[in-house]
């Protein structure tokens, strides 16, 4: 099916406070993650991956790390002027306020919508760790005759409660929304599983523009809040099951419609752990979908000695003697002789001395870890020397010695 002229606007201006202390210096989106990527480059690939290459990127807290990566690793095009992804912070037109909400993110910048003039709007977090093929869901926005299509994702009826629920007619227009409830309606035909909105929107350019218009007069600030739940009694609103969408290049082993919100430490660092392995529930090595990473100028990972299982290498890496296990190095790290790492993440250009032992530990950049250092043993002693997550994972915030 040909597609209409399609602008992408991803919402990347998350605090994430509960990533804490990994978002001291820098915005949710520009988080590190796995071995080369930071956590916007996935839907960034998905956009691309998609065909989609007008990018506007909205920013607003510690949005310098974010702004540089962007500058430095998606560059789409010198020479073709409907091929960028343009970083766009608070342009304060309206006022002088910071974006109070998705919704109102999207109004301050509606000039660059009308600019550009697409016939559909792509609204998309950039918050999580998933493989989506959108031109599939710009397919099915198309064939329903919506004004709105949402990614909605079917989770298992028990799990529902913890989320704000879709619930939708048999033909997968919305009917009716339901937060966080007590009895989550069922998916039709499937009482086993709910559907539950992924912050992922598809919309015809001047029912987003007058949605969004309205809603400011209303002080009403958010999408998934105000501006969808407003627009299901027209009645073209649509959900699309994200259990639908296909990837080439996917594996058996890996879980159909992966999706993770990393949005704290805990699923975080559960979401490196889905990678590790023979058999991960997200293989990150698809050359059918690539995920785009950054650039690395430095030398191919190098290890001298050691027993290493498990574990994904960044490029310059250096291990001179060690024991890894279940583990992520990023770029750039290097590790001593006699060192024994488990279940750990090490962040970019990080050294980890002689002797350390490091266990379910997340070292962020530019650290030096001391000789003999134990982290991750004693949480009597780990909470004076670095950050002890609720979940029991120490973190060691960048820059620390």
């Amino acid at each position: 099916m040909s597609h209409p002229k399609i602008l992408a606007v991803v919402l990347a201006g998350g605090k994430g406070e509960r990533l804490f202390p990994l978002t001291s210096f820098r915005s949710k989106p520009s988080v590190p993650f796995g071995g080369r990527y930071r956590i916007v480059d996935f839907v960034l690939s998905n956009l691309v991956n998609s065909h989609i290459y007008s990018i506007y990127l909205l920013v607003q807290y510690k949005s310098q790390s974010l702004i540089e990566h962007i500058r430095q690793n998606w560059v789409l095009s010198s020479v073709m002027n409907k091929h960028f992804v343009t970083v766009v912070p608070p342009q304060m037109r309206t006022g002088n306020e910071w974006f109070q909400g998705t919704a109102n993110a999207v109004f301050q910048n509606a000039p660059l919508i009308q600019d550009h003039r697409p016939e559909l709007v792509v609204v998309f977090g950039s918050d999580h760790i998933y493989r989506m093929d959108i031109r599939q869901m710009i397919d099915f926005h198309l064939e329903t005759g919506a004004s709105v299509t949402v990614a909605a994702r079917p989770v298992p009826i028990e799990q529902a409660s913890a989320f704000g629920v879709i619930v939708t007619d048999k033909n997968k227009r919305i009917v009716g929304f339901e937060e966080k409830p007590a009895s989550p309606t069922p998916m039709p035909g499937d009482p086993t599983r709910a559907y539950v909105s992924m912050g992922n929107y598809i919309f015809n350019r001047e029912v987003l523009l007058s949605s969004l218009a309205r809603a400011q007069s209303n002080k009403q600030y958010d999408f998934g809040a105000h501006i969808i739940p407003d627009l299901v009694t027209t009645g073209k609103v649509f959900a699309y099951d994200f259990s639908t969408n296909t990837i080439p290049g996917t594996t058996a082993s890996e879980e159909p419609g992966y999706w993770r919100d990393v949005g704290t430490i805990s699923a975080f660092f559960d979401a490196h752990m889905d990678m590790l392995g023979s058999k991960p529930l997200f293989e990150v090595n698809n050359k059918s979908w690539p995920i785009h990473p950054s650039s690395y100028e430095g030398p191919a990972a190098k290890i001298l000695n050691g027993d290493i299982r498990n574990t994904i290498l960044g490029e310059g890496s250096v291990v001179h003697g060690a024991r890894i296990r279940n583990s992520v190095l990023r770029c750039g790290v290097v590790v001593d002789d006699d060192v024994d790492i488990e279940d750990s993440i090490i962040m970019d250009h990080s050294h980890i001395k002689k002797g350390v032992s490091l266990k379910r530990v997340i070292v962020d950049k530019l650290n030096v870890i001391s000789e003999g250092e134990r982290v991750g043993f004693d949480p009597e002693k780990d909470r004076f020397k670095c950050h002890l997550d609720n979940s029991g994972i120490a973190i060691i915030p960048r820059g620390v010695i």
